[in-house]
């Protein structure tokens, strides 16, 4: 009674204010200035552009800007260690890549070095990439089975072009020698372009390659390709999977991008960027913009995501242990 008479009296006097969590005040506002979308890599490339199309839309859905910046540098690590330092409030985003799982997994540690499971809050996995195994023509290889088969005939003697020590594609090839019990040399590049261009003109053996990079070299036959190292086949490419081709053990390499914000953020900021961002992969505009790009558009919810970079870190740490590859400086 005394509790309801005080409460009547407060009512009376204007004096009772009602005071919300301040969780759920700032999530119910969010977000209330300009959001940032971090793109740590330089303008231009499929990164950016995917970037772009969502910060796009979630400016039109909030009637609040979104903004990509683009802070490249150390491998993506400058720009993805921003975000982590940035108030967990869900005004700075960020795009993580698996190149950034490739790189923790093979650097272990360093100044720039970010944990990618403690230190970000995932939002949601935008698309995946999966890559493409293309040979040169002159190569008396028309499978991944014939492939592994030239390998182990001539330990090393098959040379397969990366973008770099510890780059996916690198990683890829690593995966599957140790998977198939083979030697292959690999010739780093400071792109995959030209590790690509260099398997056309017969100086390279063995490529794995985005769709979008091969596919005029498919088209034009200055390159043959084997399989894709998704697990299921992928529309529009007559190819089998590598695990169809007869390779032991599960054998599955994929690119994927997506949105995370800082460790912290609160879960109802997270949960409503979820939403808006898994809303805009199933518009039909943006789904035809991402396959131009080579992409498959995912989403998903925050803890798919989360478990999907757990397990690519731990999954490349174990390719970079067994295949004795050494750490790159930054």
């Amino acid at each position: 009674m005394r509790r309801y008479l005080r409460c009547v009296l407060c009512a009376a006097s204007g004096l009772c204010v009602s005071v919300a969590p301040p969780t759920m005040a700032q999530s119910a506002a969010y977000p209330t200035r300009v959001v940032s979308l971090i793109n740590p890599f330089s303008p231009g490339a499929s990164t950016d552009i995917v970037a772009r199309v969502i910060a796009q839309k979630l400016t039109e859905a909030w009637g609040q800007t979104a903004v990509v910046e683009n802070r490249p540098g150390a491998s993506g690590m400058i720009g993805l260690a921003a975000v982590a330092r940035a108030p967990a409030d869900g005004h700075m985003l960020g795009m993580m890549i698996v190149s950034h799982a490739t790189g923790v997994a093979l650097q272990g540690g360093g100044k720039l070095a970010v944990d990618l499971v403690k230190d970000f809050a995932p939002v949601t996995q935008v698309v995946s990439q999966p890559y493409v195994i293309v040979v040169n023509p002159s190569l008396p290889a028309r499978s991944v089975k014939e492939l592994i088969a030239l390998a182990k005939a001539k330990p090393g003697a098959l040379t397969y072009g990366s973008s770099g020590i510890g780059s996916v594609l690198h990683l890829g090839g690593e995966l599957l020698a140790v998977q198939s019990k083979v030697q292959m040399t690999h010739v780093p590049y400071k792109g995959a372009a030209p590790a690509l261009a260099d398997v056309a003109g017969g100086h390279l053996m063995v490529q794995f390659s985005t769709r979008m990079s091969a596919q005029p070299f498919i088209a034009s036959g200055r390159v043959r390709a084997l399989a894709v190292t998704s697990s299921e086949r992928v529309p529009g490419l007559d190819l089998p999977t590598v695990q169809e081709s007869g390779v032991t053990g599960p054998y599955e390499v994929n690119g994927w991008y997506g949105v995370v914000a800082a460790a912290g953020t609160p879960v109802a900021i997270v949960e409503r960027l979820n939403q808006e961002i898994n809303r805009i992969l199933k518009m039909p505009d943006v789904r035809e913009r991402m396959t131009v790009e080579g992409t498959i558009p995912a989403g998903g919810t925050p803890a798919q995501f989360g478990a999907l970079v757990r397990s690519e870190v731990e999954k490349w740490r174990r390719i970079i242990q067994q295949a004795k590859i050494a750490s790159a400086a930054l």
